[in-house]
Order: C-alpha cells, then sequence, then structure tokens
C-alpha cells in the first residue's frame, strides 16, 4: 500500500537538505524549486578561503503554497562540505545535525506537553554528484554510506547542462551500478496501488527511472519562442529549466512538493527515527542493567 502519496489536504511543515562540494549549483537550484531567494545575504568565499572553511550547518525558512496548500519550509545548507584539502570525514558535522534533531525530538517526545513537539527532523537530503569525471568520488561514496541509515537520500546530477543527453544517460546508469555496488541505500520511491490510474502509474515509474535526478537551476528569465521561460541562454541556444525535455527539474519538484513529500516524512518517522529511538532505549537499559549490578555488587 502507497504512504500518503497526495496527501495535500493540510499544511506541512518539511526539513529539506543540501549537500554536496561547492559549484555544483545548490543555491541556484533550490532558489529555482521554491521561487525564493534564500541566499541574498550570502557572502561568495575565494578559492582560498573555501580550502581553510570548515563545514557548517545553516538553516534557513521560507513558506510557499502549492495549490492552495501552506508549505512551511526549512533548507538546511551545508557550506564548506567537500572544498578543505582533507576531506576525511568531512561528513561527520552533518551526522551529528541529524542525530540532534532526533535527539530533541526524542526529549519532546519523552517529555509532558507532547501534542505541540515541533518536528525539525531532516526529512530528505538532497545529495549533489559532479558531472565531471567517471561516476561517484570516494567522498560521495563516504558521505551517503555514513548518512544513509539517518535521512531520505536523493541523488542529484548537477548542472547536467553541461552533459549532451548520452552522456546524461550514461552517468545516470553508471551512478546507479555505483550506488547499487558499494550498498548504498537512497531513498525507496514506494509501489503504486493496484488500483492507481494508468496516468499515475507512468508517472511514478518515471520518478522511479530518473534517479538521479539530472537538474539544471536558474532564476533567469530568457525569451525562447516567444515564450518568456526560466532558463540559461547558450550561443548555440537555450535550456529551459522546467522542460522535462531538457532535465528532470520538474520531476524533482513534483517529487518533493507534491506526490512524496508525505512518504519521505512517514520513513523518516518510521525507519530512520525508529532506528534513533531504539537504539537510545538500548543505551539507556544496559546503563540500567549496569547502574544495578553495580549496586548489587556494593551490598554484597
Amino acid at each position: 500500500m502507497t504512504r500518503n502519496m497526495w496527501s495535500v489536504k493540510k499544511g506541512f511543515d518539511f526539513t529539506l537538505m543540501v549537500a554536496g562540494e561547492s559549484g555544483l549549483g545548490k543555491s541556484t537550484l533550490v532558489n529555482s524549486l521554491f521561487l525564493t531567494d534564500l541566499y541574498r545575504d550570502r557572502k561568495l568565499l575565494g578559492a582560498e578561503e573555501r580550502i581553510m572553511q570548515t563545514v557548517e550547518i545553516t538553516k534557513h525558512a521560507v513558506d510557499i503554497e502549492e495549490k492552495g496548500v501552506r508549505l512551511r519550509l526549512t533548507i538546511v545548507d551545508t557550506p564548506g562540505f567537500g572544498d578543505a584539502v582533507n576531506n576525511t570525514e568531512c561528513w561527520k558535522p552533518v551526522a551529528e545535525y541529524i542525530d540532534q534533531q532526533f535527539e530533541q525530538y526524542f526529549r519532546d517526545e519523552s517529555g509532558l506537553n507532547r501534542k505541540n513537539i515541533q518536528d525539525n527532523r531532516v526529512h530528505c537530503c538532497l545529495y549533489f554528484i559532479s558531472p565531471f569525471g567517471h561516476g561517484l568520488r570516494p567522498l560521495d561514496v563516504e558521505f551517503m554510506k555514513a548518512l544513509h541509515q539517518r535521512v531520505n537520500i536523493v541523488p542529484i546530477l548537477a548542472k547536467a547542462d553541461t552533459l549532451t543527453p548520452p552522456e546524461v544517460d550514461r552517468k545516470k546508469r553508471k551512478i546507479r551500478e555505483e550506488i547499487e555496488h558499494f550498498g548504498i541505500k537512497i531513498y525507496q520511491f514506494p509501489d503504486c496501488d493496484s488500483d492507481e490510474d494508468e496516468d499515475f502509474k507512468l508517472q511514478d515509474q518515471a520518478l522511479k527511472e530518473s534517479i538521479p535526478f539530472a537538474v539544471i537551476g536558474s532564476n533567469t528569465v530568457v525569451e525562447a519562442r516567444g515564450r518568456r521561460v526560466r532558463g540559461r541562454l547558450y550561443p548555440w541556444g537555450i535550456v529551459e529549466v522546467e522542460n522535462p525535455g531538457h532535465c528532470d527539474f520538474v520531476k524533482l519538484r513534483t517529487m518533493l512538493v507534491r506526490t512524496h513529500m508525505q512518504d519521505l516524512k512517514d520513513v523518516t518517522r518510521e525507519t530512520h527515527y525508529e532506528n534513533y529511538r531504539a537504539q537510545c532505549i538500548q543505551s539507556m537499559t544496559r546503563l540500567v542493567v549496569k547502574e544495578r549490578n553495580r549496586k548489587d555488587r556494593s551490598r554484597n
């Protein structure tokens, strides 16, 4: 049974993390997805400053409306990731942040005022993969393997307009093969109910086959065949952000905002958080048993 794939009855709180090295268009894509400018005050660092920078965690809040439904969105960014000379374990601050949100939720859930718990758990991580090179880099593998038990990872093939369509297809196949080879557990789309209409089943299948989503971000409006569209202008033509024939931007946005937002939240709650919660309870139980044994020994 699908997990409320079209749940648009009420407003949502949703936390989206974006991760990947600098220069892959993360900020542009986020602004394109939600028609906002979350990074207007960001200071651009030079190459030397980026090398010295450690991984930070920054949060941006934005309210958007999708077909009459209010979305209260939190974007968690990870500037500095992958920029240092030595990137060994640079995923740790990201993992710690995700765990901290689980810890806070666990505390609130164990408290007295459980009706008004604020859910700041990270529901989805868009992980940006470079279009340059042959596939996943060691850093990509290390990051995704370290976090795949904590968060729903959706891989993104960044800057798809730097590749030809056949190159995009080859790159996607290569990345999917490597994800499987390295045992990385990315977000799995739930199967459709048997009674879903055929159009919905086809749309769902197209989403599954698009992984990793090949995206292009742009907030610039250009003229294309007498129409004004968001895109990028090149000497050889125009790349349209919202043209499904040019990239997977529309599919990604549809998945995040319309069809799978509730499922991403459900998987976070039922799988990733429950795993964390079970570990906490086991640790607490061990401590209680250890303390009881210590008291028994002291009595004897």
